[in-house]
């Protein structure tokens, strides 16, 4: 017969083995509804060029569309989630999302793809608040905003693989295979989060042994916690200005590149899931294990990692839009101002979950995702949609810039080279959303100070 200790060996083993499986899912699923969320940056000058679009209604296809029903449904989900079973939430979630993206490439009109894209968020807004509470029940505090940046990597891989892969799709195929292909795997990951993950306690990891009985706090008392924290208000504020910020540049950067260094749908793929992807990996785990380490010593790091980060990214970033001097100077700079940009996740939500009980851990994350996507990636691709053509329009000197370059854009880079005003046209294009993306920049600076703020309202130990 074994004795205790081998036992508890072997019990310690397994629940390392199943932790890392459980954040490996997790991750999966959150990178499939990420890759769902922004392959419109893939696809959206193939669709512009097909649908005769401005860039106004691509914004609001890859922003507005998405967020309006992701944003208001996750705080009553989130309370589902407090209430009941997560593990079947987020993968009935899965399947809603994944179905509803495969159905975008069969869209005919815009007016179509607006509505499957008003389904690919209402699916998505079961995932990350629940997926945030049930990682906070899993891991314990000291590692907590490390785990928390670990599953954050689900939206860098997603881009990444969104961009090589529907980059090169949607070069060689057209851009509604590149729906099918990105949304149907979804379905597999819903099955494999219903038959392979566990509900765990509630509190279990903080050593709260009543949290699993206790009542759920009504949204009220979830509000009144974290409004009357100082230090969640300015993270809160800092957050949600930086991804107004973000969320709008990394929209238009494939179409960024597009126009203003003649790239091709693949290659413009592959350089967006360079800066995004690869930059995103590097910065969120950057952010969470370093606002741990540091942490440590003086708790004011968790909102002094994201402050640094956001202030430096501001410059790079900014300089990046405005400098003439090639893609290869442009593309560096965008990387490394988006590896310092995405050191927020793992210390913001790290502060949030430590202010709340347990069972107002999937709301808190909700009420954070609502402001965060409803401003963010709701108005920030309209703002800069709606500046790129407000600029455009100014640049051309031809007349009414819609009406007289609809038919010099349709080229293979944005250009008809065989329309009298091709090289007019494109001119105007390519500097509308430069001009665009530049003016957006100026919020990381105000994101930042929100965040040097919270770090004055925390206490050092």
């Amino acid at each position: 017969m074994e004795d205790v200790t081998s036992l508890n060996v072997r019990a310690e083993s397994t629940g390392t083995w199943y932790r890392r499986w459980f954040l490996v899912l997790l991750i999966l699923v959150y990178a499939s509804s990420f890759v769902d969320r922004i392959i419109i940056a893939v696809v959206g000058q193939a669709i512009k060029v097909e649908m005769n679009l401005s860039d106004l209604q691509l914004g609001l296809l890859g922003g507005l569309a998405f967020s309006i029903f992701y944003t208001t449904l996750g705080i009553p989900i989130a309370r589902l989630a407090d209430r009941f079973n997560r593990v079947v939430l987020i993968s009935l979630s899965i399947i809603a999302w994944s179905a509803m993206t495969a159905l975008c490439g069969t869209a005919g009109a815009y007016w179509q793809l607006l509505l499957y894209r008003l389904g690919v968020g209402i699916g998505e807004a079961g995932s990350t608040p629940t997926s945030h509470s049930l990682i906070s029940d899993q891991f314990p505090v000291q590692r907590r905003a490390t785990a928390l940046a670990i599953y954050a990597l689900g939206p860098p891989i997603g881009v990444i693989a969104g961009a090589l892969g529907g980059g090169w799709i949607v070069q060689h195929l057209g851009w509604r295979p590149v729906f099918f292909v990105v949304g149907l795997p979804g379905l597999v990951l819903g099955i494999l989060a219903y038959l392979t993950l566990r509900e765990p306690k509630r509190g279990g990891a903080d050593g709260d042994v009543r949290a699993a009985s206790a009542g759920v706090p009504p949204l009220k008392a979830v509000f009144g916690v974290l409004m009357s924290s100082r230090v969640f208000v300015q993270m809160l504020l800092g957050t949600v200005i930086g991804a107004f910020a973000q969320y709008g540049i990394n929209l238009f950067i494939p179409i960024y590149l597009n126009r203003v260094f003649g790239m091709s749908f693949a290659q413009a793929g592959l350089v967006f899931g360079l800066i995004v992807g690869v930059g995103g990996i590097i910065g969120n785990a950057l952010g969470g294990y370093s606002a741990d380490w540091a942490s440590s010593r003086d708790r004011r790091w968790y909102a002094w990692v994201p402050a640094l980060g956001t202030f430096i990214g501001f410059p790079l970033m900014a300089i990046a839009f405005f400098t003439e001097a090639g893609w290869q100077i442009s593309v560096a700079l965008l990387f490394a101002a988006t590896l310092l940009l995405n050191v927020w996740n793992g210390p913001t939500f790290a502060i949030v979950h430590g202010l709340v009980e347990p069972r107002m851990r999937a709301t808190a994350s909700a009420l954070v995702f609502l402001l965060m996507n409803l401003i963010g990636q709701g108005f920030g691709p309209a703002v800069i949609g709606f500046l790129s053509d407000r600029f455009a329009n100014m640049l051309f000197a031809g007349g009414n810039y819609r009406l007289m370059c609809a038919g010099a854009l349709g080229g293979p880079h944005g250009g008809g080279t065989q329309h009298p005003l091709s090289a007019v046209c494109q001119a105007a294009s390519a500097n509308g959303i430069r001009y665009a993306m530049l003016s957006v920049t100026i919020a990381l600076l105000w994101s930042s100070l929100h965040y040097f703020l919270a770090g004055r309202h925390l206490k050092a130990r």
